[in-house]
């Protein structure tokens, strides 16, 4: 019992952070949050994630820093303010420590980087066709999630968690051929590092549960979201060309400003059944 207790309030303090982390996260709020001391969550905190609670915070304050250096044109004053640094001085030098370059250098090196890949992806095609999308709203909805930490391309083990997920849904009698299953990108994985790359399995709640979760299985709220939507055919290991090709293309083909929230994907085949040329995945960009 006690060891179920420490979990919940593990959960709870990891959903708050991820939530809350650009304000000030102080230890009376971590205390009123996980009814725990300081000192005894934290402990658990690290037995259980594999870092301190400050460290952590920390880590997804400076990573959510250089995604917003690489994909937006914010001033780097106003993204350090953003994602919770006092001043500019003591988010300079986290960020240099963590990515071993200057702020103002990250995003040169994004840029130039960028700039190759269009022009990679030009040579390849010398009639190149514009990116193909459609704008979809999602609503809210409940989703019941479990989170994979590791490289998105490691796919083994990536695959052996949505066999737990499944048969967990069919253990639950949550699985039905109407239920809707999508992967919840937290993490750029150019930016964070593998070990820490964040990817939700998730399922869309028709009904509220009527049970108590077990393990590291949560839920939370999908709020209402637009996205652009694009299309990628072939097997999951190409997707990174697809996206390479819509972030390489996005400022010339797209009048739209991304949003801060994670990017889904719908998988609309079964990759048992369907041969791995002719699998589907639909990719939901946020935009504003």
């Amino acid at each position: 019992m006690q060891n179920k207790i420490q979990l919940d309030n593990y959960k709870k303090l990891r959903a708050y952070i991820n939530e809350h982390f650009k304000e000030e996260i102080n230890i009376p709020r971590i205390e009123e949050v996980c009814h725990y001391s300081y000192r005894n969550i934290n402990r658990i905190f690290q037995a259980i994630h594999g870092e301190t609670i400050g460290k952590y915070i920390k880590r997804i304050r400076l990573e959510k820093a250089a995604e917003y250096l690489k994909y937006s044109s914010s001033k780097i004053a106003d993204i350090a303010f953003e994602v919770g640094f006092e001043d500019i001085a003591s988010f300079s030098k986290a960020f240099k420590n963590k990515y071993h370059t200057p702020p103002s250098a990250f995003r040169k090196q994004c840029q130039i980087i960028q700039d190759l890949t269009r022009e990679s992806l030009l040579i390849k095609q010398t009639e190149r066709k514009k990116l193909s999308f459609e704008i979809e709203y999602l609503p809210d909805f409940e989703m019941l999630y479990l989170e994979y930490k590791g490289a998105y391309d490691n796919l083994s083990p990536l695959h052996k968690m949505w066999h737990q997920f499944y048969n967990y849904l069919k253990e639950k009698n949550l699985y039905s051929e109407q239920s809707v299953l999508f992967g919840e990108c937290l993490d750029d994985d150019q930016i964070s590092d593998a070990i820490h790359c964040r990817y939700n399995l998730a399922l869309i709640l028709e009904r509220p549960l009527a049970f108590p979760l077990d393990g590291l299985f949560q839920t939370k709220v999908h709020h209402r979201q637009k996205y652009a939507k694009f299309r990628h055919k072939g097997p999951y290991e190409t997707c990174p060309e697809t996206y390479q090709k819509i972030y390489a293309f996005w400022m010339f083909d797209l009048d739209l400003e991304l949003k801060d929230a994670p990017t889904l994907e719908f998988y609309l085949n079964d990759d048992a059944t369907t041969p791995p040329e002719e699998l589907l995945t639909e990719i939901y960009i946020p935009v504003q």
